[in-house]
């Protein structure tokens, strides 16, 4: 896999984060949002529509459509860079929070099974999982912001996904998430009971593959 002992890389920092050890769930899905935040920080990003460029724009990275695709998105690994596919024929915004839960298996590549091990309510893959898509929200409806539109107003799911370029669908669970709105019996997000993965999580699959 590619590694580097660079500071000033943005993976080297990012994985720095991370602690050698197991970690709870509730501790992984704040290391995951202090990734995310890390990440929009050093880019910038101080408005809603967090811009796909700042994980397309990284040098060791490089971004593949198709449309034959099975899944929503794998990672591989091509000497020298990463390799993020995503599935052509999904919308936009699935494929932007794709892209954000697909660059969380490549920051976790090597360390997910030490950070996320299997407990008795979940396996290691499943837990993997639900972090990837809590960092894809951190990094696409950052807290702080949503939280900030939501009280200026904007408080319809639909228009707050419109201006974070996100689904009604992912905006709503966010909303949820926050405390900022009630919880429904039913909500179409990736964040959902364990017994719902295998109907919607991407299975990353992540692969070292020599150029």
């Amino acid at each position: 896999m590619a590694t580097t002992n660079n500071p000033s890389s943005v993976l080297y920092q990012l994985r720095n984060l991370m602690p050698k050890r197991p970690l709870t769930q509730f501790e992984a899905y704040r290391l995951a949002e202090l990734q995310a935040n890390h990440l929009l920080h050093g880019a910038g990003i101080e408005h809603p529509g967090t811009p796909d460029e700042i994980v397309t724009g990284l040098p060791f990275l490089q971004i593949q459509l198709r449309g034959d695709l099975p899944i929503s998105g794998l990672t591989n690994w091509y000497k020298p860079r990463w390799l993020i596919i995503l599935n052509s024929s999904e919308p936009a915004v699935r494929r932007r929070f794709t892209l954000m839960h697909e660059f969380k298996h490549l920051l976790d590549h090597g360390l997910a099974e030490r950070c996320y091990p299997s407990t008795t309510w979940m396996n290691s893959n499943d837990r993997a999982e639900l972090v990837s898509d809590y960092f894809a929200a951190s990094l696409l409806m950052p807290r702080r912001l949503v939280k900030r539109r939501f009280g200026q107003g904007l408080q319809d799911a639909t228009d707050l996904a419109a201006e974070f370029g996100v689904s009604p669908q992912a905006m709503r669970y966010r909303l949820q998430q926050l405390g900022l709105i009630g919880r429904t019996p039913r909500c179409d997000y990736p964040l959902r009971s364990t017994k719902d993965l295998n109907g919607y999580f991407r299975r990353a699959r992540v692969m070292e593959t020599a150029a």
